[in-house]
Order: C-alpha cells, then structure tokens, then sequence
C-alpha cells in the first residue's frame, strides 16, 4: 500500500474516532438516570420537607423510569444529612433537599463539616411559602400595626415561641422585631407542638410558625392569625395580609425547600435534574398538593437558585448576629 493511502485511511480513522468522541458526553447525559438516585432528607419522615420530597420523588421516578429514593437522615439541624451529600461523588446519584435551615446554619453554627456555596452545586427551587404570626386569643393585638405599638408599650414583655434557638421559626420573629425596632422575649421549645400548646394556653403570647401546623389550630378556634410572612398572600389563606403590607413594608420571611446536588456534578447532569424538575413543578397535581401544605411549586434556574441561596445566607447571618443565636 502507498504511503499516501495509509496517510489517509488514518486521518479517517481520526476523524471517525474524535467524532465518536463528540457524541460520547451528549449520549451518557442523555442515559442519566441509569441507576436509582438517592434524595437525602434531612429531616425525620412525615415533616413538611419530607412530605415535599416524597412527592418530587414520585414524579421524578415516573418521568425518568429509575427510582428517586427517600432516604431520611435527620440531625443536627438539618447539617447531619447536608454533610453526608457534600461528601458523595459528584456523578448526580446522591442529593439533598435543603431548607432555609441550611441557609441560617453557616452563621448559627461555628463550625460545620460542608460549606453551603462551595460543597453543592444548586438545581431549583422546589417550593417557597410563608409563615404565619398566630397569637393567644386574649393579645390585645390584632393586626401586625397593634402588635407593633403593643411590643413598644411594653419592651421585651411580650414572649414568642418558637420551634428551636436559630430555626426561622425563631429568625423570622427576630428579623420582624429587629424591622419594627421592638424588643421581644424568645422562648424556643423542641419543635412546633408545644410551642403552639404554650401560645394557646398563654404560656407565651404569639409564635411565627409555618401554615401546615398553626393553621388547623386557627381554624379550630384556639389561635388568632395576624399576618403572613411572605411578600404576597398565601392562596391557603388569602383572607390573611402580609406583614409587609399591614405595618411593616419591605418585611419578608419564607420557608423553602431546593434540591442540591455535590460540588463538582456534571454541568449536563444537574440540567437534565433542572429540566426534569420544571416538568414536575409545573404539574397540576403537584402544584395542588403543595398548597395543601401551605407551599408554592417554586421551580428557577441553577443559576437563579443559586443566586437566591446567596442572597438568605447574607440575609439571615445579619439576623443571627444581631439576635445573639447561637447552638454550639
């Protein structure tokens, strides 16, 4: 065979090999999902974030055709199970769903084993919504303007509930009293029963709580509400105002879930995790079921997801220092 012929069956063996190449990375993001996908919860099974993964997880399986698997590793405030993704192998098989927990954490903690903006990379939102301000029936107070002019007649005389020092339970009534330049007096309890309970029976006279437990209690006549927390009125409770808009404008305060993947994931992993995602959350069946818990489907961007992470980890750490919260 002549040298020239050689030269050239070879440069088409080339071109052949670095096309087969090129298709290579499209066609393995393409078969993502091949296994199941563990979705790490870090939280116990039945709270509103597990209940919010259950359902994400359902529709992800069925959209994908490879199971998306709960698995609850509650702890540490949300950091047990936040450690444990931060430390898999970035190949997309291993995430979490993060909370608005895990974006008050890196202050309220002095020290923790991941760092929230450098350990994950962000996928979406999966649902935002507010909290609602329910108080004992017999507060002379009720709108957030009376509660306000209550809280500054009597300085640190009034006591809040909360479901845990340093959960936004506790962080959203502080940011409301750092706005309102009021003093109030923090009672944290384990968890949001019996912070409800002591607000019933006026142990402590009003708690910021999310719409899934202190509603049913306002329904049934043992709480009054006052306000939500979020920039707009919840479709659960659109009879309620925000806080914003009835005496303290420019306040918000919301509860989030959002699903993170390990820093390092493949850019065409965590897009197809984006894409499948957006179908989910846009599903009527979805939306409706989320509502029920007091939530918006709440899908955006990797980019824009982590923009917003961004902006609740400054958010928050203003109001952890100015409050004093800390856990360790």
């Amino acid at each position: 065979m002549q040298p020239r012929s050689i030269f050239r069956r070879a440069v088409l063996a080339l071109a052949v090999g670095a096309a087969a190449l090129g298709t290579a990375v499209p066609a393995l993001a393409q078969a993502y999902p091949n296994k199941p996908v563990r979705l790490v919860v870090p939280y116990p099974p039945g709270g509103p974030t597990d209940i919010v993964a259950r359902i994400v997880a359902q529709k992800l399986s069925e959209q994908t055709g490879q199971q998306f698997i709960i698995d609850n590793r509650g702890g540490a405030g949300g950091n047990l199970g936040a450690e444990i993704v931060a430390h898999s192998p970035a190949d997309g098989y291993t995430l979490v769903v993060a909370t608005t927990a895990h974006a008050i954490n890196p202050t309220l903690f002095k020290s923790l084993n991941y760092k929230l903006m450098s350990d994950f990379v962000p996928v979406s939102l999966l649902t935002r919504g507010p909290l609602v301000i329910v108080a004992n029936k017999a507060l002379p107070a009720g709108t957030v303007a009376e509660l306000i002019a209550l809280a500054k007649s009597k300085p640190g005389g009034l006591n809040f509930a909360s479901s845990g020092n340093g959960q936004s339970t506790h962080l959203a009534a502080e940011l409301f009293a750092s706005m309102a330049g009021v003093k109030m007096t923090h009672i944290p309890y384990k968890g949001s029963a019996p912070g409800l309970a002591d607000t019933i029976a006026g142990q402590t006279q009003l708690m910021f709580d999310t719409m899934l437990s202190a509603m049913p209690q306002v329904k049934g006549g043992q709480l009054k509400a006052i306000a939500v927390t979020s920039a707009q009125r919840s479709p659960v409770a659109p009879e309620l105002p925000t806080v914003a808009e009835s005496g303290l404008p420019g306040y918000e305060a919301i509860a989030w879930n959002g699903l993170l993947a390990p820093a390092g994931t493949p850019p065409d992993v965590v897009e197809r995790l984006s894409a499948e995602l957006k179908k989910t959350l846009a599903l009527p069946e979805v939306k409706s079921k989320f509502e029920a818990q007091g939530f918006a489907a709440s899908w955006n961007s990797p980019a824009e997801f982590g923009g917003f992470l961004q902006a609740e980890v400054e958010k928050w750490a203003k109001v952890v220092k100015s409050s004093g919260a800390t856990v360790d």
